[in-house]
């Protein structure tokens, strides 16, 4: 009598994510490689996750089903470079044993976080085979660009947000058949999410949503000297509103105790103005559908407004280079110039401006392809050793290349 053959070996798939912002772009991806039965998934919460500052928003993972293999403590009390440069290197200290336990079939990475070279770097010692989401972007006033790149450079599979990223990616020198456009996996939660209640959230964050608020989300840019040089110009713009306003907690860049402190002093001046430390994501998603604006430097203005057509005033240089959507507001870091773009963006002629735009950043099934693409992809060494690419015309990488 012949035994049945034995089941094939799940392919192992590690997925780090350092803070509530990757966390909310993943949970689709997550919950797809959940799903799938021929897939081992290990989720690895490190960085701003683990901390009581920034909301211990490890505790997510777990509220929304999710098993966490392994919660990494690297990030410093610290709002300082030095302290940036050295929660990388406690990072790797950390990833170096879990990785080195777990020996991925593929680890699974996000954006542009400076977190994210930790996890990066060990896997490239450890010969584990990188797949990077939203690379191929650009934000040249933030060192998020030059991770963002550093990333690509050490990943084995590229999932890009749109066309140009894409072409990016393929300038850099990677393989064609490595990078496929999947559109950002934030935007699948308008498509399969449910959102939170409104009146849930009226309650949750102690405010009426009628009159809708204007949300700041502003973060330090990195790149400068004096990571806050904007934030006069922003908060003396943010007294002159009527509006009811809700600041989102900036990331753990240096630079971001300063901005806490001055939102909490402003909301402490403001009866109709709100501080939230985290927010579910589904919560999130929630607050950008009943607001009036955006104002800030965050990427997610950039990126997820659009699919909402909520205008957003994006200040300064920190978001330059990246592809905008029609609702898209630029204004310097001044004070005149923040307040005459807030008013132009709450103004019934702009918003209905806006009505039918199309987002250039996906259409909301990014998950669904990305996860394809894991649980198909060549693994080993057919995947790990990457060929160099040939020049065009001695300048210009090709673009028509074989598959693997």
């Amino acid at each position: 009598m012949q035994s049945d053959p034995p089941a094939p070996r799940r392919r192992r798939i590690a997925v780090v994510s350092t803070s509530r912002a990757d966390y909310g772009h993943l949970y689709w991806v997550l919950r797809d490689l959940q799903a799938a039965d021929d897939v081992d998934l290990r989720i690895i919460a490190t960085g701003a996750h683990l901390t009581p500052t920034f909301g211990h928003t490890v505790d997510q993972f777990r509220d929304h089903g999710f098993e966490v293999e392994a919660g990494i403590e690297c990030q410093l009390d610290s709002d300082s470079d030095v302290g940036m440069a050295k929660t990388i290197g406690v990072s790797i200290l950390g990833l170096a044993d879990v990785l080195g336990r777990l020996r991925p079939d593929l680890l699974l990475l996000i954006a542009d976080r400076y977190e994210m070279l930790g996890p990066a770097a060990t896997a490239l010692a450890l010969r584990i085979p990188i797949a990077h989401i939203e690379g191929g972007e650009i934000s040249e006033g933030a060192i998020d660009d030059a991770v963002r790149n550093a990333i690509t450079k050490m990943s084995h599979l590229h999932f890009v947000s749109t066309e140009q990223a894409r072409r990016r990616v393929i300038a850099m020198g990677e393989e064609a058949w490595r990078v496929e456009r999947a559109g950002a996996p934030s935007l699948d939660h308008l498509r399969r999410s449910r959102l939170g209640d409104r009146r849930q959230l009226e309650q949750l964050i102690d405010l009426p949503l009628d009159p809708p608020p204007v949300i700041v989300a502003y973060h330090p840019v990195t790149l400068v000297h004096d990571t806050n040089a904007e934030v006069d110009a922003l908060f003396a713009a943010l007294e002159a509103l009527d509006d009811p306003i809700v600041f989102c907690f900036p990331n753990a860049d240096a630079g971001h105790q300063a901005i806490i402190e001055r939102a909490r002093s402003f909301c402490r001046d403001h009866p109709r103005a709100r501080l939230n430390t985290n927010l579910d994501l589904f919560d999130f998603w929630t607050l950008l559908e009943h607001a009036s604006a955006m104002v800030g430097n965050s990427s997610s203005g950039i990126m997820e407004t659009p699919s909402l057509e909520l205008p957003f005033v994006n200040i300064g240089d920190r978001q330059r280079g990246r592809e905008r959507a029609a609702n898209v507001i630029d204004v310097r870091g001044e004070r005149e110039a923040i307040v005459d773009a807030l008013a132009r963006a709450r103004s019934s002629a702009f918003r209905a401006s806006l009505a039918g735009m199309t987002n250039p950043y996906g259409d909301g099934q990014a998950a669904e392809r990305i996860v394809h693409a894991l649980r198909h992809c060549p693994l080993g060494e057919r995947l790990l050793i990457k060929r160099a690419v040939p020049l065009l015309d001695g300048n210009s990488p090709a673009f028509a290349q074989a598959g693997p």
